[in-house]
């Protein structure tokens, strides 16, 4: 492992990849650098996070990060993205008007979840909203790797992305599509019975020999997210096809 990364409690997956765990939620925050671009996967929970995350991905890769991806929109996944100036925001298409038309509840979620009221209240009002929709896939093009979002929900949420990285060996970015440290959480706003299926498309990106980084956890394999899947189709009554 790059040992900068270790020390900076970052990660090291592949040449192109890292992800870090936060604490509290245990969320993974992903990191892909290009030779002309960096993109962050989900920018923390709050601005204070986000601005630790910036400053420590500037650190690491030399550069700012100009590209941000939301794997889907809860709290833990979208508050932090203020603190990224600049930065081109994507999302599955759709998530901007979740967002936009939510703000009270991601708030009154993240305060729930034990965010501070006045962190939680700040966000929320600089919260910044995709202005790139996803409606299948999207190539994005960061020099020397060619990153691939993919709409693949719905699922955990109605407006769920994945981030593939080709290379040596490939990485997948799932969000909270899959979790390792706990039984995936199905809220309000879950699609159960398209779940299984979102998670057949993340196999179908990343294949048998990709890292799969999900939002919540340690890296996993693709006969993880396949006893995932399992376990998910018999828990919502989804009959296998």
């Amino acid at each position: 492992m790059d040992v900068r990364w270790e020390e900076a409690g970052w990660e090291r997956l592949t040449g192109r990849t890292g992800r870090k765990r936060l604490p509290v939620w245990d969320c993974t925050v992903g990191l892909v650098v290009g030779d002309d671009a960096v993109l962050l996967v989900d920018p923390g929970s709050s601005l204070r996070e986000g601005a630790l995350l910036r400053a420590e991905a500037e650190r690491l890769t030399g550069r700012r990060v100009t590209h941000i991806a939301f794997t889907h929109g809860h709290f833990d996944h979208v508050l932090g993205g203020a603190a990224f100036s600049g930065a081109e925001v994507y999302a599955a298409v759709g998530l901007d008007r979740v967002l936009a038309s939510g703000r009270e509840s991601l708030r009154r979620s993240a305060v729930e979840h034990g965010l501070a009221e006045e962190e939680a209240a700040r966000a929320v009002e600089l919260l910044v909203l995709p202005r790139h929709h996803v409606s299948g896939e999207w190539t994005l093009e960061l020099g020397g790797v060619q990153v691939l979002l993919a709409n693949v929900g719905p699922g955990h949420t109605g407006h769920d992305l994945a981030v593939f990285v080709p290379g040596g060996r490939e990485t997948v970015f799932c969000g909270d599509l899959v979790e390792e440290s706990g039984e995936p959480q199905a809220g309000g706003d879950a699609v159960p019975a398209r779940w299984p299926a979102a998670l057949d498309r993340l196999l179908s990106l990343g294949g048998d020999d990709a890292l799969y980084v999900p939002g919540h956890g340690a890296v996993v394999t693709a006969d993880f997210v396949r006893a995932q899947r399992a376990t998910l189709a018999a828990r919502f009554g989804v009959s296998e096809a």
